[in-house]
């Protein structure tokens, strides 16, 4: 798929009847939901594949865990997962892939091998992040996280989440438009889980339609801890009823894209969510 028409299909999305689905498939052993289960090529490259059978949009090929506690991953081991992934899917599907990762030579070689956007949870501030995404000129996804992956969770704090994290949307921006990047470029995702509390998600999650001035908003809560606390479902996978449940909320609050471990049904509840938002047109 042509990047532009990636970009105009994210805009079209973002406060429509239907935003984008964005599958997640982690090259990873230690991910918080399915870490292990897609470790080979191989692997990754059928769970993708059922990923766009199910209704993906875009496929989001991650090849470090990012989730509380977790430990870094050198530059080229992340590139030895998920390059061989994102070569054979590009020659395979016409959905649109989307490298996770904070490292700028990762994204570099993922958009060189057939990437079309680039997801950041660092939010651009590693060194050189900002100026490699200028310069590959793909849409970007900026997300606010407070702290580290190995230490977020520990002890997060605001004087106000909502406020702060626009206040970030803000000011990265700002840099991204400096460095070069378009402003229709940058898609923001306010880090669900990413060095907050229960209250604070459930804030943010209020405060979308907020955020949604400032530019299209990918949300990610699939599966997370804090649907885990309000529905006492463990072990992540079970979480599936109150992950659909999130995504048809963040989409009535404006979210471009839905980012999703399971893409079938989140497919589906999206659909009747367009289906009753026509009839309440045509009436």
């Amino acid at each position: 798929m042509p990047r532009m028409k990636l970009i105009e299909r994210i805009h079209n999305a973002a406060g429509s009847r239907k935003p984008l689905v964005m599958g997640i498939v982690n090259i990873t052993p230690d991910s918080f939901s399915d870490g292990g289960r897609f470790v080979t090529p191989e692997d990754a490259v059928k769970h993708a594949a059922a990923l766009v059978a199910a209704g993906a949009d875009i496929l989001d090929i991650g090849g470090e865990s990012t989730r509380p506690g977790a430990e870094p991953v050198d530059e080229q081991q992340e590139l030895d997962r998920v390059l061989p992934v994102i070569e054979a899917l590009r020659t395979s599907f016409d959905t649109p892939i989307s490298i996770d990762t904070m490292k700028p030579e990762v994204m570099r070689q993922s958009v060189a091998a057939g990437a079309a956007m680039i997801n950041d949870v660092n939010g651009l501030r590693a060194s050189r992040a900002m100026e490699t995404a200028a310069r590959l000129g793909v849409p970007v996804c900026i997300m606010h996280m407070q702290g580290q992956p190995r230490t977020m969770q520990a002890s997060p704090e605001y004087t106000n989440v909502v406020d702060e994290v626009f206040e970030f949307f803000v000011e990265r921006s700002q840099a991204a438009a400096k460095a070069g990047i378009r402003s229709d470029h940058v898609v923001l995702d306010p880090g669900f889980g990413f060095g907050k509390t229960l209250q604070h998600n459930l804030a943010l999650l209020a405060a979308l339609e907020r955020f949604s001035e400032l530019g299209p908003l990918l949300i990610g809560i699939s599966r997370k801890s804090m649907l885990g606390q309000l529905t006492g479902r463990e072990p992540a996978e079970n979480r599936v009823a109150a992950s659909v449940a999130a995504a048809l909320l963040a989409a009535d609050r404006g979210a471009a894209i839905v980012r999703a471990h399971d893409v079938a049904e989140t497919v589906d509840a999206l659909k009747v969510r367009a289906a009753i938002l026509d009839a309440q047109i045509g009436s």
